[in-house]
């Protein structure tokens, strides 16, 4: 049987050797490729969204909140965790490979300038949400988002930053105020803002950069349990059911769902999720209808994701950084069963708050097993058994197997630390061909 979509791996291949020149910020080459093109990023209607953390998670809600209304859509995210396509969803799906195929050689073959690894899957995703005539793209920012590739579209139906936390400093710099003024380029004149719980310094960043610019009405997340002020969206648990969370916004605008995404921060991700929707609403009513059923239905791979595996479970978190291990840790400790019948495996990049992230989710173990993730350079595996005692295995499958011995019928197998780890494991798991490993 002939392939088809004959040329996808040979495009992936070239795709794939972008990948070692690293990250190039800048938005210049990604214009002139677009401009090439026919600008197909030009006529399709956007939501864009930044933030340290959550971000992907968001971009999840929202879809699927769009596709419940009836809406086609596009959702372009990173990285991804087994294969290339995860980053190009249309209509809830992974990019089928013939899609790929004509929108990879559009973004490797037709522009004028080669692109890197990051900028080429963007013009990718662009010509593939044209092609499939999406009503609405949602965009995740990659890194930062002032010259983040993604940062090409001119005039988004709404821009978001989800959280501002210690992340990628050599880029975006070591303060929470220069992380949020990079993640606050992505702000466009009149487009409406919604703004996830910020510490204090980040919020006056961004309000700065969101009067500078002329920026729409912003609409703020309260942290969990407070919120009520005029302007804010509030979020906590809903009165008839424990696991249900109940997100009240101005206007009297309020719903109540069990969310489909697991974790008390994603009660936040939520606020930020229903004021997208509610902007979208303004022009698509049955968006604002939509949204107890979509953000029910919303999943996000390796975000607490949940694995059988020979009778205990294993526990898929991307946390790579030290906010997302202060969620993953909250979660354990209202539904965890306890560290005596919890093991953890963790790998992180040696660029990574690695030492910080574990000091966090040590005490939620009794057992604990030290990998090397693919990918660019790791943590010492000495180094991280020098802050809290634990087996130095290296190898992520052998470790997660041993870890599953320990746990026991009933045990929980935490794997986190970085997203490279998540993605090898998972991949083991559910018996997935990954594509090879891009480290950038």
């Amino acid at each position: 049987m002939i392939s088809a979509a004959p040329r996808l791996p040979a495009l992936l291949e070239a795709l794939g050797q972008r990948a070692p020149r690293g990250m190039v910020l800048g938005l210049d080459r990604v214009r002139e490729a677009l401009a090439a093109l026919g600008d197909p990023h030009a006529g399709v209607p956007a939501v864009h969204v930044a933030g340290t953390n959550g971000k992907g998670s968001v971009c999840a809600m929202v879809e699927s909140v769009a596709r419940a209304a009836g809406l086609r859509t596009g959702l372009y995210t990173s990285p991804h965790l087994s294969r290339f396509a995860e980053r190009i969803r249309v209509d809830g799906e992974m990019i089928g490979d013939a899609a790929l195929e004509r929108a990879l050689s559009a973004a490797l073959e037709q522009v004028p300038s080669p692109l890197t690894f990051f900028e080429a899957l963007t013009v990718a995703a662009f010509v593939a949400f044209r092609d499939a005539g999406v009503d609405l793209a949602i965009l995740e920012v990659g890194l930062g988002g002032r010259l983040d590739a993604t940062n090409v579209i001119a005039a988004p139906l709404c821009t978001a930053i989800t959280s501002i936390a210690f992340d990628h400093e050599a880029l975006l710099g070591p303060t929470l105020a220069d992380i949020a003024r990079e993640k606050a380029g992505i702000l466009k004149p009149g487009a409406p803002v919604v703004l996830g719980p910020l510490d204090p310094e980040a919020d006056a960043a961004i309000e700065a950069a969101a009067q500078a610019i002329g920026a729409g009405p912003r609409l703020r997340v309260a942290r969990a349990g407070h919120g009520g002020r005029a302007g804010e969206i509030a979020v906590g648990r809903a009165v008839h059911s424990a696991r249900a969370t109940r997100v009240a916004g101005p206007g009297r605008r309020a719903v109540e769902v069990e969310l489909g995404l697991r974790g008390a921060h994603q009660a936040e991700n939520a606020g930020v999720a229903c004021g997208i929707a509610w902007q979208l609403a303004v022009r698509w009513p049955e968006v604002e209808r939509a949204l107890p059923e979509g953000l029910g239905a919303a999943r996000w791979p390796g975000r607490l994701e949940r694995i059988d595996a020979g009778g205990a479970q294993v526990l898929l978190d991307c946390a790579h950084n030290p906010h997302g291990a202060q969620a993953l840790a909250a979660w354990l400790d209202e539904e965890g069963p306890g560290a005596a019948r919890t093991a953890l495996v963790l790998g992180a990049m040696a660029d990574k708050r690695w030492g910080e992230m574990l000091q966090v989710l040590a005490p939620r173990a009794q057992r604990r097993f030290y990998v090397t993730p693919q990918g660019r350079a790791a943590a010492p595996l000495d180094a991280l058994r020098g802050i809290a005692p634990g087996e130095p295995i290296g190898d992520p499958r052998a470790a997660v197997a041993r870890a599953i011995e320990v746990a026991g019928p009933g045990g929980l197998v935490i794997v986190a630390g970085s997203i490279y780890l998540v993605g090898e494991v998972r991949s083991a798991l559910l018996g997935i061909v990954p594509d090879p490993v891009v480290t950038l």
